[in-house]
């Protein structure tokens, strides 16, 4: 039997709206190798300042981003910021499992008891208890955990979870309609959970 994984890419960056744009739009065109090369280097959309740096990122958010319907890729190019930030959460959703983890536990347990802030220990706790399940991440470096942990931080306020990474304050977030109707029809109801996790239950 296969040793489960993880397989995260939460170490690569954060939701990255503007540069998940740049890839949904290459991804809705079927962009051929010569396209992509002639956007990421030569075109340098992703806007970064070193072509090693644009050939990372671009390959971290292809596979993030290549694994959403044609919709949602559409929403997250067309749409406004907060629309285009909601999706690019869904595609780290879809991505990782181990955000999905946290979120369902330990970001859906502090909105159930109304918590007001997320500790940064929560994320290493968490980490600790999830290496029973892949042995992996006891491998990682402190750094590594830590470096994650803000990056997975950073995500939660860039879509309205948390207040700031400074203070680390729980908030309600309206997610909108279209997204749901978008989750809905593809059937992703973990995912739409994870998004309306600061919901009140009805």
């Amino acid at each position: 039997m296969q040793e489960f994984r993880y397989n995260s890419d939460l170490s690569g960056g954060s939701l990255l709206v503007r540069e998940s744009r740049v890839i949904a739009d290459l991804l809705l065109n079927n962009a051929t190798d010569s396209e992509w090369h002639q956007a990421v280097y030569l075109g340098n959309r992703l806007q970064k300042r070193s072509p090693a740096t644009a050939k990372r990122l671009a390959g971290m958010l292809r596979k993030r981003l290549e694994r959403l319907a044609p919709a949602l890729l559409q929403a997250l190019r067309d749409g406004d910021d907060e629309l285009a930030t909601q999706l690019a959460f869904v595609a780290a959703l879809d991505r990782n499992l181990l955000l999905v983890d946290f979120m369902e536990t330990v970001v859906r347990d502090a909105f159930v008891v109304r918590t007001e802030a997320l500790a940064r220990y929560q994320w290493l706790d968490f980490l600790e208890d999830r290496a029973f399940r892949d042995p992996s991440i006891a491998d990682l470096a402190e750094i590594s955990k830590k470096k994650i942990g803000q990056v997975v931080f950073r995500m939660l306020a860039e879509v309205g979870l948390l207040q700031s990474t400074r203070t680390c304050r729980l908030q309600h977030v309206v997610v909108r309609p279209e997204v749901n109707s978008l989750l809905n029809s593809g059937h992703c109801d973990r995912i739409r959970a994870c998004l309306n996790v600061s919901r009140e239950p009805s």
